[in-house]
C-alpha cells in the first residue's frame, strides 16, 4: 500500500488556527464577544478567507518570504471582515476590547504560522516526513534538481537515483529510462521529475498515464525557452531553480469530492420527495396497463473504477431478452407506448436518483454504459477507460450537446468520450448547473434521440 505523506499538515493547521482564535475571544472573556453568532462570523470568515487566498497551501519548498507574503494578505483580509461584522450588526458601534481581540489573534496567528513553516523544515531536516524521488534524465536542469535534493534536506525530499538512456559510471545511475516503471513497481516513489529536454513527447504522455495509475506526482523539468500549458503549475525550489508541477483534476481534490456529494444528496433527495413519491403510483398503473412485468428495469451498469452496479429506470419496453445487449433503435418494436413517452420525456431515467442517494451515481456525470459496450468502445476509444474516474451520471455534458440514444457511427461514441473527459478535467459546481439547467430545458423542447 502506498505510504501517505502529510495528509494531517494542512487539517492539524487550520484547526490550530481555528481554536486559537476561538481561544483569545474566551481567554479576553468580554461578553460583547463571547457568544455564538461573534464567534460563528469570525471562525467561518477566516475559513472562507484562508480557502479564497489559499492560506494553507504551503509546501516544502515554499520559501519564507511566500509564507510571510500570504500571511500579510490573510491578516489584512480578516481584519476587514472582522469590523464588518461591527459595521454590519452592531451600526459600526466601537465596543471595548474591539482592538485588543483583532491584535492579539494577529499576533498568535503570526507567531504560529512561522513558527510551524521553521518546525516542519527542521523535522525535515532530521530525515523525517520526507518524499521519495527519482529523475527521469540527466541534463544540467537534472542535475540542478538533484543537487538541490542532496544540499537542502530540511525540504524532505529522499533522492533515489536517475534513469537516463546513456550508460553512467554514477552509483546513482538506475538504469534506461523505460526500468522507471520496473523500479517504481518494486520501490515507494512519490514524485518522479521528468526533464523536458532528456525525453520525447510520447515518452513523457507514457510517464505521465503511469503516474496517474500509481498516484505518483509528476514534476516536469522545463528549458528556459519552453512554453507551458494550463495544466502546468510553474513552481520555484530555490531562487531561480524552476520546475513544472502538472495540477491535478478537480476531483483529485478532497474538498471538491465533498461539494458534489453533498449536492448530490440534497438534490436528489428533493426529487424523491416532490417528484418520485407520487409518480411512481401513476406510472405503476400505466405501466401495468399496457404490459406485464415490474414498474422499475433493473440492469448491471460500470461505474466509478469500472465496477459494477445496479442501475434503475422505469420499465419502457416490454420484457424481451436482449435488453441487457442492445440498446433502443428509433423504431423499436419493444418500446411500449407509455414507454415511448418516459423515453422521450427522459421520465424514464428518475428512479437513478436513488442511485445517487446509494452512492453509485451522481446528479451529473458521464452516462454509465453495459460492460458488453463498454468493452467494445475501449477498442475504439484510447481514452475511454478516463470516464470511469469518476461517479457516471443521470445527465452530463455530452448529452445536453446532442450525443445521448443510439450510437450508430464511431465519431458519435468517440465525440461522447471527448465530452466527457473536457467534463473531468474542467469540472466546476457552476459547471453542473449549468448542465443539469440545460438538460431540464431539452426536456421541455424535445430532443431529436430521445427514442
Amino acid at each position: 500500500m502506498k505510504k501517505r505523506f502529510s495528509y494531517l499538515i494542512r487539517p492539524l493547521q487550520v484547526l490550530i488556527d481555528v481554536i486559537i482564535i476561538n481561544l483569545i475571544v474566551y481567554l479576553i472573556y468580554d461578553k460583547e464577544f463571547l457568544n455564538f453568532s461573534f464567534l460563528s462570523y469570525i471562525t467561518l470568515f477566516w475559513l472562507a478567507s484562508s480557502y479564497s487566498f489559499g492560506f494553507y497551501k504551503v509546501y516544502r519548498y515554499t520559501s519564507y518570504l511566500r509564507v510571510i507574503t500570504l500571511l500579510g494578505k490573510q491578516i489584512l483580509f480578516f481584519a476587514l471582515g472582522y469590523f464588518a461584522y461591527f459595521g454590519i450588526f452592531r451600526e459600526g458601534d466601537v465596543v471595548n476590547n474591539q482592538f485588543v481581540i483583532l491584535m492579539s489573534i494577529m499576533i498568535a496567528i503570526s507567531i504560529i504560522k512561522i513558527l510551524w513553516s521553521f518546525a516542519l523544515k527542521k523535522y525535515r531536516s532530521l530525515g523525517n516526513n520526507f518524499r521519495t524521488t527519482v529523475v527521469l534524465g540527466f541534463d544540467e536542469s537534472s542535475k540542478n534538481i538533484i543537487k538541490l535534493f542532496k544540499s537542502k534536506a530540511n525540504l524532505g525530499y529522499k533522492f533515489l537515483g536517475f534513469f537516463s538512456d546513456k550508460n553512467y559510471k554514477n552509483s546513482e545511475y538506475l538504469g534506461k529510462l523505460e526500468s522507471v516503471y520496473d523500479f517504481t513497481k518494486k520501490n515507494m516513489v512519490d514524485e518522479i521529475y521528468c526533464s523536458l529536454s532528456s525525453l520525447t513527447d510520447s515518452q513523457i504522455k507514457e510517464v505521465n498515464k503511469f503516474a496517474l495509475e500509481k498516484e505518483i506526482d509528476l514534476k516536469l523539468i522545463p528549458n528556459a525557452t519552453e512554453l507551458y500549458s494550463k495544466n502546468q503549475t510553474i513552481h520555484y525550489y530555490d531562487d531561480d531553480l524552476m520546475v513544472l508541477n502538472v495540477n491535478k483534476l478537480p476531483f483529485e481534490f478532497t474538498g471538491n469530492f465533498y461539494i458534489k456529494r453533498v449536492f448530490d444528496i440534497v438534490f436528489s433527495f428533493f426529487v424523491c420527495v416532490t417528484v418520485l413519491s407520487w409518480l411512481i403510483p401513476i406510472l405503476w398503473i400505466l405501466v401495468k396497463l399496457e404490459s406485464k412485468g415490474p414498474l422499475i428495469f433493473k440492469q448491471g451498469r460500470e461505474g466509478i473504477n469500472g465496477e459494477e452496479f445496479i442501475c434503475y429506470k422505469f420499465r419502457s419496453m416490454k420484457l424481451n431478452k436482449i435488453a441487457d445487449k442492445v440498446h433502443a433503435t428509433k423504431g423499436d418494436a419493444r418500446v411500449t407506448k407509455i414507454g415511448a413517452f418516459l423515453r422521450k420525456t427522459s421520465l424514464d431515467e428518475l428512479p437513478q436518483f436513488i442511485n445517487v442517494l446509494f452512492g453509485d451515481m451522481s446528479v451529473v456525470g458521464p452516462r454509465p454504459h453495459l460492460e458488453s459496450l463498454s468493452l467494445e468502445y475501449q477498442k475504439e476509444v484510447d481514452d475511454y477507460l478516463k470516464r470511469h474516474i469518476v461517479k457516471p451520471g443521470i445527465t452530463g455534458l455530452a448529452q445536453i450537446s446532442g450525443y445521448r440514444g443510439e450510437i450508430k457511427k464511431k465519431s458519435d461514441i468517440k465525440n461522447r468520450v471527448r465530452l466527457d473527459i473536457f467534463y473531468i478535467e474542467n469540472w466546476s459546481f457552476f459547471l453542473d448547473i449549468k448542465i443539469i439547467i440545460q438538460t431540464v430545458l431539452n426536456v421541455f423542447k424535445g430532443e431529436e434521440k430521445a427514442y
